[in-house]
């Protein structure tokens, strides 16, 4: 158990170090820095959270696995997994849009801080819970989670649309998401670690941390502006937004919730070797978005356009892993050593999508982004429900070729969603952002384009 704790404090110490010096290498360490920290921290946090029942599920319903700790097994059909994994984003849909608005009117900081504090509550409760209640029980503590998660995105939005200066929106932005990445690469080895070796309760005993928002806040919009929602529904770039975030989440998240069952059923990996191979296509995408971020920042500099500079960014996010899914599902026979590669190609060129749309919300509307977000996120999770179980109506059997058909259905709407950004998106501010005072928009459009 120690082991597992001083890896982890490892890991954490050296990224914020690499994250400190990356960020402060052009223009000083400044609070915008800390900032940037705190957030990718609360982002490690959150993602730890959320997927560490992906690893744990296996665990707790393999007889055979290596655990050598006699913690209950249960016997739950495939359907029943699936409405646990699921179960998150059952209340993670419902609160998106009134969290981005109490980040707006209220804190985001402290906001993020209760919900990160209530998150880690429910999650130490759920090998109790599944004892006394079984899987209804967990589905009801993940609904919580997701309750108290909805949070996240809007808030972390809000705050860097106040803060990020726009030469370095897209290095600050990424660096804060990319947390997401590197909670799962942490989550899934520690994961498969504690399930062999102490047993699957332990999973959800670690992964209990609150991470506090910091109490620096800009207050230049400390008057709530109110917010246009007719404009923001009717506006074409917005709907692109939307579509090619639900294109994201599909692809994503059919991949993170059901990777570990992959590896499983059809790699054949054990628990153990499950949880550090799992894990390894998302420190590919983690390691990338540094890179990737940076070229987007030196290319802004070099008065390359912003909306081709996202659009660049999100083709190699999503068609990049659509080419890889097909070439995966061609293959008749998944060797171990190949699929793991392509995966690892799939998931790591994703790190494009962080310099992508997923801070184009910010480019659109500065004033609005935490609640633009939350519209997106709200939507897209509602896909993010789908995937998992279409994919476990698909994969009825540990068969290859059903799975070649949910990599292919993954591939096609990841396609399909980034050809919409392509057409319809846009990075230019929307007149929308500042409805009552057109001349604050117009300068608002001038520091975005001059950096």
């Amino acid at each position: 158990m120690s082991t597992v704790f001083q890896i982890e404090i490892t890991i954490t110490i050296i990224v914020c170090i690499a994250i400190t010096t990356f960020t402060s290498l052009e223009n000083g360490l400044g609070i915008r820095h800390l900032q940037v920290l705190l957030h990718f921290l609360g982002m490690v946090n959150g993602y730890c959270l959320r997927v560490s029942m992906s690893e744990a599920i296996v665990a707790m319903t393999e007889k055979n696995q290596t655990s050598n700790h006699p913690f209950e097994i249960y016997d739950w059909k495939q359907s029943e997994k699936s409405m646990i994994i699921t179960s998150f984003f059952w209340g993670y849909a419902i609160m998106q849009i009134p969290s981005g608005y109490i980040a707006a009117v209220w804190s985001a900081q402290k906001l993020l801080s209760v919900g990160a504090l209530l998150c880690g509550i429910l999650n130490i409760l759920i090998p109790t819970v599944a004892h006394y209640g079984d899987y209804i029980a967990i589905c009801i503590c993940r609904v919580g989670m997701g309750l108290c998660q909805s949070c996240l995105l809007p808030c972390i939005h809000t705050l860097l649309s106040k803060w990020a200066p726009p030469s370095e929106r897209s290095r600050l932005g990424t660096i804060a998401y990319a947390g997401a990445q590197f909670g799962t690469v942490i989550c899934f080895p520690i994961s498969g670690e504690l399930a062999a070796n102490v047993g699957w309760p332990y999973i959800f005993y670690v992964f209990d941390k609150e991470e506090k928002a910091t109490d620096k806040e800009k207050s230049d919009n400390k008057m709530a502006m109110k917010t246009p929602w007719k404009a923001i529904f009717t506006s074409v770039p917005m709907w692109a937004l939307i579509i090619v975030h639900c294109g994201q989440n599909w692809g994503y998240w059919t991949l993170i919730t059901e990777l570990p069952t992959y590896m499983n059923d059809i790699l054949k990996f054990n628990l153990k070797e499950n949880g550090w191979v799992s894990a390894l296509p998302y420190l590919v995408m983690w390691i990338l978005s540094f890179p990737i971020c940076w070229l987007a920042d030196y290319a802004l500099k070099k008065d390359i356009s912003r909306g081709i500079i996202r659009k660049v960014c999100n083709t190699i996010a999503h068609w990049g892993p659509a080419i890889a899914l097909i070439f995966l599902s061609t293959l008749s026979v998944h060797d171990s050593i190949i699929a793991t590669a392509i995966l690892v190609i799939a998931v790591g060129l994703n790190a494009g999508s962080l310099c992508g749309f997923q801070i184009n919300h910010i480019d659109l509307s500065p004033n609005f982004a935490g609640t633009m977000m939350s519209i997106t996120n709200c939507i897209a999770s509602v896909t993010a429900i789908i995937a998992p179980i279409v994919c476990n109506m698909i994969v009825y059997e540990k068969n290859v070729n059903q799975w070649n058909v949910v990599f292919y259905l993954a591939a096609a709407i990841y396609v399909l969603g980034n050809l919409i950004f392509i057409v319809f998106g846009s990075s230019e501010i929307q007149p929308w952002n500042n409805p009552e005072n057109p001349n604050v928009q117009k300068q608002s459009e001038k520091e975005l384009t001059v950096v």
